[in-house]
């Protein structure tokens, strides 16, 4: 981002044309290989800094957009995990059902001895431990997980809209991208150093 940005505030927003419409030939993007290959990102990328060489300069209506697609693919993602819950959740329900449908054969055998009815009640219980144990063991935290993955790959985009909208209302790359910086989580944001250090690095645009 402090590269595009940069190549804009130096450049103007046309100089970033031909790696917009271009972007898997761009050598803008090829610095950064795995941005590049990340599809979603890079033409969520691309697509708003094309409405900004169109001659798109206002930051409100830029935010409203970006966040009703923001919306949008929140919601497309979330489906898996809403699914993979709902499946945890019936698992208890079909524990119980298996359950039941053992005692029922037990109460058909109920004038089997007492080491013959213990054997089918443990049967019947196996039934709802399984359902519990898939429901709070498996299915449920695989659920979580993916969620989680989903949100971080949320905010991967919310970083982007705030350097972005930043841009828009003039201030410098650096600037720009140090805003980006503090909507990172803390578990993986950089320092301030660490970004200057980073930034300080890059070739000339």
């Amino acid at each position: 981002m402090y590269q595009t940005l940069r190549m804009a505030k130096t450049k103007g927003m046309l100089a970033l044309e031909q790696h917009v419409e271009n972007p898997e030939s761009s050598t803008l993007f090829e610095q950064f290989p795995s941005f590049k290959s990340n599809h979603h990102a890079l033409e969520f990328f691309c697509d708003y800094l094309r409405l900004m060489t169109l001659g798109t300069d206002n930051a409100l209506e830029i935010e409203t957009l970006m966040d009703q697609e923001l919306d949008v693919h929140h919601m497309e993602t979330h489906r898996v995990a809403h699914a993979v819950n709902s499946m945890s959740e019936s698992f208890p329900g079909l524990g119980i059902v298996a359950a039941v449908l053992g005692v029922i054969k037990t109460m058909g055998s109920i004038s089997e001895p007492p080491e013959v009815l213990g054997g089918l009640i443990a049967a019947a219980l196996v039934g709802t431990f399984l359902g519990i144990l898939l429901c709070y063991g498996f299915f449920g935290p695989m659920a979580a997980a993916i969620k989680n993955s989903y949100e971080d790959d949320h905010q991967y985009f919310v970083v982007m809209k705030v350097a972005l909208l930043a841009h828009l209302q003039g201030y410098a790359p650096a600037v720009s991208i140090e805003f980006a910086r503090k909507t990172l989580q803390s578990n993986v944001r950089p320092t301030f150093a660490e970004m200057e250090e980073q930034t300080d690095g890059l070739p000339p645009v």
